[in-house]
């Protein structure tokens, strides 16, 4: 017989940790478009700048160079949402630093990229969807830890039975 205070409902059933599952996925999928990035040839960058107005693409190795190794680091980036959406259980303590340090990266982006003179649409669009991605990343595990919380107690409460008196003499 499994002792009731080690039975754990499982967390992907729930409908928030699909929903957290999903975007994840989503995001990581989408986020390892960015290893394309890092290998495209250097005339495309500079059509891309220049379509988005940002004008003129510096062509210097260093500038290509930083532009390359951030496109890996959001792929790797990718890859570890992957890793946490593969075994939410296991990484659930993760998923709440993960949803802080995204806040905070969305904050420093804006600050870099007013920083570093880009259009006002692009840092208010970049800063702000990191912002609120992470903003949903700490919404939708809050909402299942809440469930979790609240499925464990019935659990436990409903497989403890009901509780007799019993006289030590009988």
């Amino acid at each position: 017989m499994t002792d009731a205070t080690h039975m754990e409902p499982q967390s992907t059933s729930l409908k928030s940790d699909k929903l957290l599952l999903l975007y994840l996925r989503l995001v990581g999928y989408f986020t390892l478009l960015a290893f394309a990035a890092a290998v495209m040839p250097e005339r495309w960058m500079i059509d891309i700048a220049q379509w988005l107005t940002i004008d003129p693409f510096p062509e210097h190795p260093l500038t290509f160079y930083l532009a390359r190794n951030l496109s890996l680091l959001y792929g790797f980036v990718g890859i570890g949402l992957l890793v946490i959406a593969n075994d939410i259980d296991r990484y659930r303590p993760m998923v709440r630093m993960l949803a802080y340090g995204t806040i905070a990266f969305g904050v420093l982006q804006i600050v870099c990229d007013l920083m570093s003179a880009m259009p006002w649409w692009w840092s208010w669009g970049e800063g702000a969807g990191a912002i609120m991605g992470g903003s949903l990343i700490y919404w939708l595990d809050a909402r299942a830890r809440r469930e979790i919380d609240s499925t464990t107690k019935c659990l436990t409460t409903s497989s403890a039975g009901p509780k007799t008196n019993q006289n030590k003499n009988d």
